[in-house]
């Protein structure tokens, strides 16, 4: 069987390191499988499985289209035709497609393909994006106009930022654009996902919940000098891990929780800009972010507890990988992070005194998932039985 998945990157964040995941899997398991990707680089580990759709100048000028006209998905044509053509060469048996937006594929092109082509479509939603107007996520807002038709959006200045408001006419496009095709099941990270697609204009696909995991040979307890070096020996370690910080990541609220913990606690930060770390209060450790799973296992190890207050998660990788380090989780009640961690490990969204008084229980019981509800062993068992349509 020859799989290609489509993903915004390889190899690299949550995302792409699932799609790599699974392409090991499938491979191990006597398939053939690459990975088609619009943006970043690529480990040397994947390299066998990537390929390249468009360049640099294709997604600037498809991110200047989307900031200028509310387009995104709407650029990228001519490498989206290149594309298809590609894909006609290499003739999957199944396309499995990831996050299709960030600005490097024209949709409509690649739909009339799939339409067209009779192949088996796997879809996994790892956000909101498909089936809205604009946004990716709308908890932060509490906006629900995604369930009838999108105008006036409240988030036009949130990822993928625009000047415009153009949310009636993608919504309409997206609706038109995305059903039709006649063998595609979705899947998604979490129940919690799978309930906002049946409230969607997807809801006629068929959809199952596969849950995210991690690999446990690479994320496991990792013994360091991390302690010793940063001298936190007497310090409880509060972790924070995001590839990306922001108000919706919670990052004030992170802030806000160093200010109310006394000397005993250290919080530590990772995933900042450059900006970020030159600003961030003195009390906080404050590190850029990193691909290497290695070093970010060694931190997971290294802390008493992760903290998550992200206001929107469709499901939690760092939440999977620090608990695959041994490490305690608590976490916003938010979107599918809850069912990312033990019963009785989430405080309400936003509430900084709950965490902080929740933090010295979190890192005294140590509880973590079972093994099984974290290893991605048994994931591409799953695809495998979707592909053929079990």
């Amino acid at each position: 069987m020859k799989i290609l998945q489509i993903n915004s990157v390889c190899g690299v964040k949550s995302t792409g390191r699932i799609t790599t995941d699974i392409a090991a899997q499938v491979e191990g398991d006597g398939h053939e499988c690459k990975i088609a990707y619009g943006r970043g680089d690529v480990p040397e580990s994947a390299q066998k499985y990537a390929i390249k759709i468009g360049g640099k100048v294709s997604v600037y000028a498809h991110a200047l289209y989307a900031r200028a006209f509310d387009g995104a998905g709407l650029g990228s044509k001519s490498a989206t035709k290149k594309f298809v053509k590609w894909i006609e060469e290499y003739d999957p048996d199944v396309i499995h497609m990831h996050n299709i937006h960030g600005y490097y594929l024209h949709l409509p092109t690649l739909f009339d393909y799939l339409k067209k082509a009779g192949k088996k479509v796997v879809w996994t939603l790892h956000d909101c994006w498909p089936f809205t107007g604009h946004c990716s996520h709308f908890d932060y807002a509490g906006c629900d106009k995604w369930k009838e038709g999108c105008e006036n959006c409240p988030q036009k200045g949130a990822y993928p930022r625009s000047f415009l408001d153009k949310s009636r006419r993608n919504y309409a496009w997206k609706k038109e654009t995305f059903l039709g095709v006649k063998d595609m099941t979705i899947t998604t990270p979490s129940n919690w996902m799978a309930d906002l697609i049946g409230q969607s204009f997807l809801k006629d696909y068929p959809v199952e919940v596969v849950r995210n995991g991690v690999d446990i040979s690479r994320f496991q307890p990792t013994p360091s000098q991390i302690r010793e070096k940063e001298e936190f020996q007497d310090k409880k370690i509060v972790l924070a891990v995001s590839t990306a910080w922001g108000e919706r990541k919670g990052l004030n609220d992170v802030y806000a929780l160093a200010e109310r913990l006394d000397e005993g606690y250290q919080v530590v930060i990772i995933g900042l800009t450059e900006k970020q770390i030159k600003t961030a209060p003195k009390k906080v450790l404050a590190l850029p972010k990193t691909d290497d799973v290695a070093s970010l296992a060694g931190w997971y190890t290294a802390a008493d507890v992760l903290v998550n207050c992200s206001y929107e998660e469709s499901a939690s990788m760092v939440n999977l990988e620090a608990q695959a380090c041994g490490t305690p989780v608590l976490t916003y009640a938010t979107g599918g992070a809850v069912e990312t961690v033990p019963e009785g490990h989430t405080v309400p969204k936003g509430d900084v005194e709950k965490m902080a008084a929740a933090l010295a229980d979190t890192i005294d019981k140590k509880e973590i998932l079972p093994q099984s509800m974290i290893d991605k062993t048994g994931i591409a068992a799953k695809y495998l039985e979707i592909y053929r349509g079990l």
